[in-house]
């Protein structure tokens, strides 16, 4: 069946592309290490105050998506990153590191908005059969371009390698974070939208302020996000150790770029593989829970049993004129091959996590909540990480809270795989509903 522009597909697709355009230009800029400055301070305390921000705005997400509507929500959302990525000229120019801070700040409250919508058209509008298959694509695209920002700073500083990203590289992500924000209106009004089976993916259709309020309240007394919230918390905490102790530590800032474009490439081979066994019909909900459960179990176990290895080889780093380079093959492919196994890792960490939130419900004003709750606790993990690296705790410090965390989450997130029902409610619109929209702003939206 061709894509029609009013599909679910097509409406995951297009928010894949506004992800590729902003929230991976970022990752990319991120994975450089410092926000590709070679003193990694800045980038830091803003990773900091973003994620600080985000904590707040990620829980709230969801609720201001239900209000408001998604394509306003992530256009607007979509400039936030722009500024951030703008930010980073002046800072190459003066040195002065506060407005990238406050840049920073703005950007948390984008992110956490623009995340909730994505996150409640990625996990709601699918059908349940495939879920897994609808966050695989989303992550494909979205991780195209993580790899797209590598690819530009391995570019443009291939023969210039001043250990920071030149201005035309961050004028390159400025441009692109814009186009990804003007691409977020031409997503189509939820109400809308329908699946391949006819149904509506509009399952919920009222709420107000009230409500909102009420309903996120209610997330912090839900077993089902107690037993999350260790692995929301766990699963951004490891990016700090990733992109400035390993990536940023060792290797010159061409190689950051080169590696990325593995990171964020392998970020696809591992969401699209695990998307075939989330969606494999003939074992039963809970058993493939189960089983791709155990696999996230061994391979961030091996990455982390990889990293103590790599830090015992280097555990101060190495000296700016002793960084590695992708051409030095000898000392450069144990730490690049595990760098990708990193990437591998965290795309088979966030579509399992994805998986189960949308395992819970298929209503999607419920899911957006959930979503903004995942985003919210992730990013309160993400801004301790972030400031004990601006701190200068020890790497191996942060290896092994990483490590730690990844172990607390174990137990809590098989209690709710555990909880995980064959068939969520509700499965399709009521029918003669008497609840009712109105229009507003081009989207069916509450009263």
């Amino acid at each position: 069946m061709g894509l029609r522009y009013y599909s679910a597909m097509t409406q995951v697709i297009i928010v894949g592309f506004v992800c590729f355009l902003c929230p991976g230009m970022f990752n990319a800029l991120n994975g450089t290490g410092g926000g590709g400055q070679l003193n990694p301070t800045t980038g830091n305390n803003a990773n900091t105050a973003l994620y600080s921000t985000f904590v707040v705005f990620g829980v709230l997400g969801g609720a201001i998506v239900n209000l408001c509507g998604v394509r306003w929500t992530i256009f607007g959302s979509g400039f936030t990153y722009a500024l951030y990525s703008g930010s980073y000229i002046y800072l190459n120019h003066t040195g002065n590191g506060a407005f990238t801070i406050a840049a920073g700040a703005i950007l948390g409250v984008g992110a956490g908005i623009l995340w909730a919508a994505q996150g409640m058209i990625m996990v709601s509008y699918p059908r349940e059969e495939e879920k897994g298959r609808y966050i695989a694509i989303f992550w494909v695209i979205f991780n195209l371009g993580g790899m797209l920002g590598g690819i530009l700073p391995f570019a443009i500083n291939y023969n210039s390698d001043s250990g920071s990203l030149s201005d035309g590289v961050y004028i390159a992500f400025v441009v692109l974070e814009c186009i990804g924000a003007f691409l977020g209106l031409a997503l189509a009004p939820p109400a809308k939208v329908t699946r391949d089976d006819g149904s509506s993916v509009v399952l919920v259709k009222y709420t107000n302020l009230g409500t909102e309020t009420i309903e996120i309240l209610k997330l912090f007394i839900n077993p089902l996000m107690l037993g999350l919230l260790p692995m929301c918390f766990t699963s951004n905490f490891f990016y700090t150790y990733q992109f400035d102790n390993i990536n940023g530590a060792l290797f010159n800032v061409r190689t950051r770029g080169f590696n990325n474009i593995f990171y964020w490439g392998f970020q696809m081979v591992g969401s699209y593989a695990i998307s075939f066994l989330l969606d494999y019909s003939k074992l039963g909900r809970k058993k493939r829970g189960y089983i791709s459960f155990v696999i996230v179990f061994v391979v961030f176990n091996a990455i982390w049993g990889g990293s103590l290895a790599l830090h015992n080889k280097y555990p101060g780093g190495l000296l700016v004129d002793d960084r590695i380079d992708f051409k030095d093959t000898k000392r450069a492919s144990g730490p690049i091959i595990l760098y990708i196994f990193c990437g591998i890792g965290d795309a088979l960490y966030q579509t399992f996590a994805y998986w189960i939130i949308g395992a819970l419900s298929n209503d999607n004003q419920l899911l957006a909540r959930y979503i903004g709750f995942y985003k919210g606790m992730q990013s309160f993990g993400a801004a301790i990480a972030w400031q004990l690296d601006a701190k200068s705790v020890a790497p191996k410090n942060q290896l092994v809270a990483n490590w730690v965390l990844f172990a607390i989450s174990v137990p809590p997130m098989l209690y709710v795989v555990w909880r995980i029902k064959e068939h969520s409610e509700p499965i399709g619109p009521k029918e003669n509903s008497s609840e009712h929209y109105e229009e507003k702003g081009g989207e069916h939206i509450t009263a």
